[in-house]
């Protein structure tokens, strides 16, 4: 039996639902329903979610408008931190989306773009409109992807290569850690589309490969 750290909100339970049930030899410990013993995991996924809260971002004049003070969760923001922090002293593979992406860069020394425009149409949650253009090493490739967000990366961490930018305006849709086993970080929603098969079984095996 493997293990998968999360922390997921409960409305976004039934979009990982059909991946997690081809792997019902992958043990999924969501830290929002309790303790996630983190030196047991084989890895860490990290979801959609809230903005980061002020106090977690490593950048200076933060403007607390532009984050959505009525959806923060710092209990979150603190676990995810953590969870990162002993995942990568660990060398677990990890796969961030949407919020994990902010998060892992964050995490890492980086910075977000606090309000961006364009990106949270409400056709773009669930359907594989945005064009992206991808770095010629990129292992994981869709023309189309279904990103929909108000934040983004601005300073890249460093360690990160980018993959992928929205074909629009730049907007960075991807990055990779590099020399690391795996660490694949996408702006976009892999689980809510039917295109995204190859990288979840990516992380999956990465994930049990190191099953313990």
């Amino acid at each position: 039996m493997a293990n998968l750290a999360t922390w997921m909100r409960p409305k976004d339970e039934r979009w990982f639902r059909p991946f997690f049930a081809k792997h019902p030899d992958i043990h999924v410990f969501d830290a929002r329903k309790g303790d996630v013993p983190m030196d047991q995991m084989d890895g860490l996924l990290l979801t959609g979610g809230s903005d980061i809260a002020a106090e977690f971002l490593r950048q200076e004049n933060v403007d607390r408008t532009l984050i959505d003070k009525d959806d923060l969760d710092p209990k979150r923001d603190r676990w995810e931190f953590h969870a990162i922090a002993k995942a990568l002293a660990q060398g677990l593979p990890i796969l961030a989306i949407c919020r994990g992406i902010q998060v892992l860069n964050v995490a890492l020394g980086g910075t977000l773009r606090l309000d961006i425009p364009g990106h949270r149409v409400p056709e773009q949650k669930d359907q594989d409109i945005q064009p992206l253009r991808y770095d010629g090493n990129a292992k994981h490739r869709f023309e189309n992807v279904n990103s929909s967000h108000h934040q983004a990366l601005d300073r890249v961490a460093d360690g990160f290569e980018v993959e992928a930018w929205c074909t629009d305006d730049d907007v960075i849709e991807q990055v990779r850690l590099r020399d690391y086993p795996f660490a694949l970080a996408v702006q976009y929603h892999p689980e809510r589309g039917k295109i995204y098969d190859t990288l979840f079984e990516d992380f999956f095996a990465r994930l049990k490969s190191l099953k313990r």
